[in-house]
């Protein structure tokens, strides 16, 4: 009787044994390391970067109200004190010009303000130390678009031989009231160019599970250098701008 005890016991030890080994060898399909909650996670990550993704771009083109003058003074002289004094008479004279046509003080900003030795070498080769130039630098903005060429004409008498005109660009001061517009196009292109994606491979076009926006207003700069008592030319016209936005948008395929 002990002997069948015995016999039973061993043969089911080995049976459990052998269903655990199955069980292991069940499991080995899974890659080292993942879990099956991981590989879950992982389809559903799969799943989401899946479909058809399209960019649709919108424009709506708008007469520019607002000029941004980009201009100074730079002097040389001698010594710091001498180009320090010749800048700030020709920039104060520049500042009352723009005063004097109707631009704020809030919309002149200085751009950049640097002092730094001017060396030369000589034919020995040796550096010599020169002078020193002053520049000072601001953007304006001008709100009557059409008088920019008469502000800049003034500008460039006010600050004479030392004026520097980098440049002027036109742009919108509110271009937010345009975007919706924008949007609204670039939302309809994307969807276009879905639609007809879809019909040539054949399938049909779900909804869309992402979007995105970017771009937006870019002014159009307009390059007036002077240097030396130029002239820039006038009347200047603004033209038109664009007003651009775009949206990447996918969409689910079923």
């Amino acid at each position: 009787m002990r002997k069948r005890l015995l016999v039973g016991l061993l043969i089911g030890v080995a049976l459990l044994a052998a269903g655990c080994a199955s069980s292991a060898n069940a499991s080995s399909v899974t890659p080292p390391g993942t879990t099956p909650q991981s590989i879950s996670n992982l389809e559903g990550n799969y799943n989401q970067t899946t479909g058809l993704w399209v960019t649709g771009q919108g424009e709506v083109t708008v007469v520019p109200d607002l000029a941004v003058l980009s201009m100074g003074i730079e002097a040389q002289a001698p010594t710091v004190e001498q180009a320090m004094d010749e800048a700030t008479t020709s920039m104060n004279r520049v500042m009352n010009a723009l005063r004097a046509n109707g631009v704020a003080d809030r919309d002149i900003k200085t751009q950049w303000f640097n002092i730094y030795p001017v060396r030369r070498w000589t034919d020995e080769g040796q550096e010599v130390l020169i002078g020193y130039r002053v520049t000072n630098m601001v953007n304006a903005k001008i709100r009557d678009v059409e008088a920019t060429g008469r502000i800049i004409d003034q500008v460039a008498q006010a600050g004479g031989d030392l004026t520097r005109i980098q440049g002027v660009s036109f742009t919108v001061d509110d271009p937010s009231q345009y975007y919706g517009e924008a949007r609204q196009k670039a939302v309809a292109d994307a969807q276009a160019k879905a639609q007809q994606l879809a019909a040539l491979a054949g399938v049909s076009l779900g909804r869309p599970f992402y979007i995105s926006e970017s771009g937006g207003f870019v002014p159009i700069p307009r390059d007036y250098r002077m240097m030396e008592g130029g002239a820039p030319p006038t009347p200047i016209s603004p033209g038109e701008t664009e007003i651009t936005l775009t949206v990447q948008m996918a969409f689910a395929i079923e």
